[in-house]
Formats: C-alpha cells, structure tokens, sequence
C-alpha cells in the first residue's frame, strides 16, 4: 500500500496565530487578532465581494487602526500596520 501524500502547505493564519477568524477586504484575520502575512485574497477566496471594495484609509497616528477595523496606520519608515487587541502591531505584508 502506498502512503497518502502529505500536504505541506502553510494556511493563512497557521501555527500560533490560531486559524482564521475572518476576513478584512482581502486580508486574513487571525484569531490571535493579527492580519496574516499571506499573499491569498480571502473576500477572492470566500466570496466576500463587498469587503474587498471597501476602501482602507491609511492613519498616522496609533489611535483608530485595530486589526479588523478596516483602517491601517503608517509607520515612520513606511510600514502599515494594524493594533491587535493585545496592543502589538501586525505589519501587512507588501
């Protein structure tokens, strides 16, 4: 008997960040409150069209940019970034 092929491939919000909570235009909400680094479209990948038009306004400050809320802040170099509940940023990928 051959052995069932293994699937190594990463999921979004695998590992410690604690699967998917939900999605946030094209980005994966983690349940660990941060946005997943991957390269996927999760409205593309769950049919959730309406949230991928919606547009995200990018802050400058730290107050108004949780992770989930739609609204990202830039940092001094340029990252963008969102506040998880714990209070750490998550840096959307580029």
């Amino acid at each position: 008997m051959a052995a069932a092929p293994a699937f190594a491939a990463n999921q979004p919000c695998s590992g410690k960040k604690g699967g998917i909570a939900g999605c946030d235009g094209e980005l994966f909400l983690c349940n660990d409150g941060s946005i997943s680094g991957s390269r996927q479209n999760c409205a593309a990948r769950y049919g959730d069209s309406g949230q991928a038009a919606r547009p995200q306004s990018l802050l400058r400050s730290s107050d108004g940019c949780p992770c989930g809320g739609g609204s990202f802040c830039t940092g001094p170099r340029g990252g963008v970034y969102c506040l998880t509940p714990s209070g750490n940023k998550s840096y959307k990928r580029k």
